[in-house]
């Protein structure tokens, strides 16, 4: 679709900067995420509809509010820096890319933060974009459900909410968190009686006290083990999320890198002692980019203080990559 949008101005704390990475080259042969990257501009010719827009959130506050380890407002910087070398093959080279800067949390106010990303978000996506949204802790969640929940695209739509974690995040606690996103966004879907499907995989079964489990159930949550998700399980993973987006018009995918294996993502708030393989996430991944629903994704608890060689950040990067190359193939074909 070539149709131009009107594009709002998006309010953000940080500004984007120019991307920065190796460079072998000018030539479409040797592009680079860094090469393509623009900064995002709302009256910039080139905005039609599709094409990525990058957007960080800057948040240690719902993590600390969670009684976990600070260090993840470092998060989007990292990510970004991992990502802008990864090299573009040439069936991608033509991808449209912006950065739209960072929206930060400062003295304690995540909750106005969260409502500027939402606001963000939400113009991201009538102006017809994939936003893709860098953490920052898993607070990061309901700030782009407020955008989804806002923006003309959801009206009349089903949400679902696939989130790849090794805990539910569906805390009673009364005072938010970044254990608390998932529960605020049903209770805020019941309030307005709207439909939506909430999804895990990856569930840290002792990572997650029986309340939770029972919160689930009564809210209707599906949702896989970590040990239900290994190599050898990768058909009933696949048919487990086939299943979510048959069911579904629309899909908002969250990742917490800290569902991964301690060893592929030491960088997070809280490494998880089991957790799901890379390849698994990749493959979910693939199967929400190519289903032709995704409307917006994030990436949170990327905290690069507790990083090992940039172990957690590259791995990010190689799924905020995959996610945007195979969605925007999925898009031009």
């Amino acid at each position: 679709m070539t149709d131009q949008k009107e594009h709002r101005d998006i309010d953000v704390d940080v500004p984007a900067v120019a991307w920065t990475g190796r460079t072998d080259g000018a030539g479409r042969e040797h592009l680079r995420w860094h090469q393509v990257v623009r900064p995002y501009e709302s009256e910039d010719s080139d905005h039609r509809e599709g094409g990525v827009v990058f957007l960080g959130f800057s948040s240690d506050e719902g993590v600390e509010r969670n009684k976990g380890r600070r260090g993840a407002a470092e998060g989007p910087a990292a990510l970004r820096g991992a990502l802008g070398g990864l090299a573009l093959s040439d069936r991608d080279a033509g991808i449209r890319a912006w950065d739209a800067g960072t929206v930060a949390v400062t003295d304690e106010r995540m909750e106005d933060g969260q409502a500027r990303l939402g606001a963000a978000v939400s113009a991201l996506l009538d102006a017809g974009h994939l936003p893709v949204v860098l953490g920052g802790g898993h607070e990061i969640a309901f700030g782009t459900y407020q955008g989804i929940a806002q923006s003309a695209v959801r009206q009349g739509k089903k949400l679902g909410v696939l989130n790849l974690d090794a805990h539910f995040d569906l805390r009673p606690d009364p005072i938010p968190s970044s254990g608390t996103p998932f529960r605020q966004m049903l209770e805020a879907e019941e309030a307005a009686e709207t439909e939506m499907q909430y999804t895990v995989i990856g569930i840290s079964q002792p990572s997650n006290t029986q309340v939770l489990f029972d919160t689930a159930q009564k809210y209707g949550v599906t949702y896989m083990l970590d040990e239900d998700c290994s190599a050898v399980d990768r058909e009933k993973v696949r048919a487990f999320v086939a299943e979510f987006l048959d069911e579904v018009d629309l899909v908002y995918l969250t990742i917490d890198l800290d569902g991964l294996p301690a060893s592929t993502a030491p960088g997070v708030s809280a490494p998880a002692a089991y957790g799901v393989p890379l390849e698994i996430v990749q493959l979910v991944c693939d199967l929400v980019a190519t289903s032709g629903k995704l409307a917006v994704c994030d990436v949170a608890e990327l905290n690069p203080q507790y990083d090992v060689d940039s172990r957690t950040a590259r791995t990010a990067a190689r799924l905020v990559h995959r996610i945007a190359t195979t969605s925007q193939d999925q898009e031009n074909s």
